[in-house]
């Protein structure tokens, strides 16, 4: 894989979104709950992901831990479901394969609200310790329980823990998706070849990103409206001349609590109080760019 540090630099494209849309945003729903390290199916640790830090032996079951994660299955994801149908936004969910096995009603239920299913692997895997083989079957593995989960199979791939050098090229052998997210390095979609043809990306954001709380670097509620208001914002603003994408990460275990969802509710309302804002699923960014830009788009 090639870096690449110019992307569209002081020349980038202007994007027709539609209606005349000034920023497309997406609403990314994590919903990974039960695919995590677990001691239970056969995990080497339990999982170290935590709200708070764990004094549990990693041999040994976290209960509370457990119970955090547990929370975003039982709970918080019908609380941003019902969230984003009181706004009407559709979004994308990132979708743990085995997370869907354990709660069959969710996978149903977010097809059934038109929501996008994107792959997110079968369970937390990673890639970068996998050799070619390993992660070839474990993306196909994702992507036959997704389809029989939900009923639809995946069109976009997001990896957990990160790419490997092979997934790209692994996600494109596949054949049946359109689009990976597998990049963090711009505000709009781009073009990457791959096997000497056109692959679309669709980046996403670490920024703009509930993960924060739990990782360091988010606090308050405030803090979090405060940061994706402003986002929004710029971007806005930008997307005057020339319009841009948005990307907000969402957790069902961290977003989806009631005082963190506020957060949520009141950035929903912000940037629904502007026109030409178009709250989109990635497959639908995706979609409208490879109609509109099966090429790179001209400045």
């Amino acid at each position: 894989m090639e870096r690449d540090f110019i992307g569209y630099g002081r020349t980038p494209p202007q994007v027709r979104w539609p209606n005349d849309a000034k920023i497309a945003i997406s609403v990314v729903i994590n919903y990974e709950e039960g695919s995590e390290y677990s001691l239970l199916d056969g995990s080497p640790h339990h999982e170290t992901n935590n709200e708070v830090a764990s004094p549990v032996p990693t041999d040994q079951r976290d209960l509370f831990n457990e119970s955090f994660f547990e929370y975003g299955s039982r709970v918080g994801v019908w609380r941003l479901l019902d969230l984003l149908d009181r706004y009407q936004v559709k979004s994308t969910f990132f979708s743990c394969a085995l997370a869907m096995e354990r709660n069959p009603e969710v996978a149903k239920e977010v097809i059934a609200r038109g929501h996008e299913v994107c792959g997110h692997g079968y369970r937390w895997e990673e890639y970068h310790l996998m050799d070619k083989e390993s992660e070839r079957r474990a993306i196909q593995m994702a992507v036959d329980s997704l389809r029989k989960t939900t009923g639809e199979r995946p069109l976009g791939w997001f990896t957990r823990y990160g790419p490997s050098i092979n997934t790209r090229d692994l996600v494109v052998e596949e054949g049946g998706f359109l689009y990976d997210s597998g990049s963090m390095n711009d505000d709009l979609p781009y073009f990457v070849t791959v096997r000497e043809k056109p692959w679309l990306v669709v980046p996403y954001s670490f920024e703009t990103n509930d993960a924060r709380f739990w990782r360091g670097g988010l606090v308050s509620i405030e803090g979090f409206y405060e940061y994706l208001k402003e986002t929004f914002d710029c971007l806005y603003e930008e997307g005057q001349t020339h319009p841009k994408m948005m990307s907000v990460g969402l957790h069902c275990r961290i977003a989806g609590r009631p005082g963190r969802s506020r957060a949520v509710r009141r950035f929903l309302e912000y940037a629904n109080g502007f026109p030409d804002v178009w709250f989109a699923r990635r497959i639908d960014i995706a979609r409208w760019w490879l109609e509109h830009y099966s090429q790179p788009a001209s400045s």
